[in-house]
């Protein structure tokens, strides 16, 4: 994300439930790494929230996958570790296309390094064979 100089974004930080609304300035000239002055945190994990926002937003992807031959049609699964935020509808273009053989157990890899993101998605349950 880019700010201008003296630009103000108002957050809300997601690390822990106290919710604290963060003030997020940048400080830099617009080089890099950009600096930023931060306020509103309770704790030292805002700070470092906002700025990993700010410059490398990622989530966690959480999805479910077809299964062939399971007890269930479905496996729930999520990505690990976390990928872009701005891959995820592109990730799930290839969940859609993926089915794998059950049995499946939890932690089995699904999917290995999602679009060259560095992320598998792993499966977070057990799915029994029919």
């Amino acid at each position: 994300m880019s700010m201008n100089t003296g630009d103000k974004k108002i957050m809300t930080c997601i690390v822990c439930p106290m919710g604290c609304r963060l003030e997020v300035e940048e400080i830099a000239d617009g080089s890099l790494p950009a600096c930023f002055s931060i306020t509103g945190n309770a704790c030292a994990r805002g700070p470092k929230y906002a700025v990993k926002e700010l410059t490398d937003p990622t989530r966690v992807l959480t999805c479910t996958v077809a299964v062939i031959g399971g007890v269930r049609p479905l496996v729930s699964a999520k990505s690990k570790p976390e990928i872009p935020r701005d891959m995820q509808l592109k990730c799930m273009e290839v969940v859609k296309r993926i089915a794998v053989k059950a049995p499946v157990r939890t932690g089995d890899v699904l999917c290995r390094d999602i679009l060259g993101t560095g992320s598998d998605l792993i499966a977070c349950e057990d799915v029994e064979k029919k």
